[in-house]
């Protein structure tokens, strides 16, 4: 089949709708609202930076507007989702269960065989949860027996819990502090859950189409990264089948480089409704930087991996879109203390905005004060100061 021409234009509605932000509040309302989003995307990063409200709960706040952050703790609860890390860490939807064991198998094909005392311990660790229940880290004493070496030099009782977590000997839950709680995997997977390890071709199959319903069009490169813990994985020859079937279609855009593909059956007639969004850096959107650059033409990195004196706009700088135009980005941080969000630097993109756009800006900023449990906002520097004048009369 010849492929479908598209306008950046066209693109970037697929990939916004794709993405939950076509329109605030585009999955409804409430707890159902939130699982109706993680069952559509199959994958919410997790990120334990706290610098404003944790990533995952950011994400979430960004697409169900009345979103409380216990919720996605009471769908794990009622077994509807849980952790586990696939591409990155995240939450999934439990109905997708059986496609994290060929990751799983993949854990547990790379170990050393010959690192005898780590296997025993593991299984000491697992008879223990088998016996006493869940464990945390804090639950065993300090075993290294070196010097540690730096942060990630991690001691035998942690590096054990968490391979028995990546092989799926163990699964985790967390507490309002968000430690982890590692607990046997009966007691998270509901009894109706399929848990057959799917064929290559079933695992390579569900990553394409997971891949294209969470970005909407994507690239091979895109979808091999969501597999790429399991190597060898089928994702390219199964690709081509699925085009030659007619499920998926190879999409060409204006001005970026192909190939590139989208699901049959699209909906091609999708209104982007103007609403302000403020995202996390790990929203799906913004994780892979050549997208925003080739469909948004919004150069973006998250600066808190930067050394400070190369940093251009802040450590934890926030996108901002507006309709499908990134406006700003806003180096962000919640004093908690204080309860005041503290906008160490707000830089406007060179758009022009309209006074609706900055009035649905302003109503969004205040949405993002409550949400971060904060009760007042601060702004230190910015590049349009005609802008944050009216900004700041906003919140007067």
């Amino acid at each position: 089949m010849e492929p479908l021409f598209l306008s950046k234009s066209q693109a970037r509605k697929i990939i916004l709708d794709a993405a939950g932000l076509a329109r605030r509040g585009q999955f409804g309302l409430g707890i159902d609202a939130v699982y109706k989003f993680i069952n559509h995307l199959g994958f919410v990063q997790l990120d334990t930076n706290y610098v404003v409200e944790r990533a995952h709960h950011h994400v979430l706040f960004a697409r169900v507007p009345d979103y409380e952050i216990n919720w996605l703790a009471e769908l794990c609860e009622d077994g509807r989702v849980y952790e586990y890390l696939t591409a990155d860490a995240g939450f999934l939807p439990m109905d997708d269960f059986r496609f994290s064991l060929p990751i799983k198998e993949a854990f547990s094909l790379h170990v050393n065989p010959g690192d005898k005392r780590m296997e025993n311990l593991m299984q000491e660790i697992l008879d223990q949860v088998e016996r006493g229940g869940a464990v945390m880290v804090g639950d065993f004493e300090n075993d290294r027996t070196e010097a540690s070496n730096g942060w990630w030099d991690w001691r035998p009782a942690k590096v054990a819990l968490e391979r028995l977590y990546l092989e799926g000997k163990l699964m985790v839950s967390r507490d309002r502090k968000f430690h982890r709680r590692y607990d046997l995997p009966l007691n998270f997977i509901p009894q109706d859950i399929d848990q057959t390890i799917p064929t290559a071709e079933q695992f390579a199959k569900f990553t394409i189409r997971r891949t294209l319903g969470a970005l909407g069009i994507a690239s091979v490169k895109e979808m091999a990264w969501r597999a790429r813990r399991v190597k060898g994985n089928l994702v390219k020859p199964e690709l081509e089948k699925m085009v030659q079937e007619g499920e998926v279609l190879s999409v060409g855009v204006e001005g970026i480089k192909g190939p590139l593909y989208m699901l049959a059956g699209q909906d091609m007639d999708i209104a982007i409704s103007g609403d302000v969004f403020i995202l996390s850096p790990f929203d799906i959107l913004n994780v892979f930087r050549h997208r925003l650059r080739d469909f948004f033409g919004f150069d973006y990195q998250i600066e808190c991996f930067v050394p400070a004196p190369k940093r251009l706009y802040g450590y934890f700088s926030l996108p901002v879109l507006a309709g499908d135009v990134f406006i700003a980005r806003m180096d962000s941080k919640a004093d908690r203390k204080h309860k005041v969000l503290l906008v160490h630097n707000i830089h406007f993109e060179e758009v022009e905005l309209g006074m609706e756009t900055i009035e649905k800006f302003i109503a969004t900023l205040k949405a993002f004060v409550a949400f971060n449990q904060c009760y007042d906002i601060r702004f230190d520097r910015t590049n349009k100061k005609e802008y944050l004048k009216i900004i700041v009369k906003g919140f007067s």
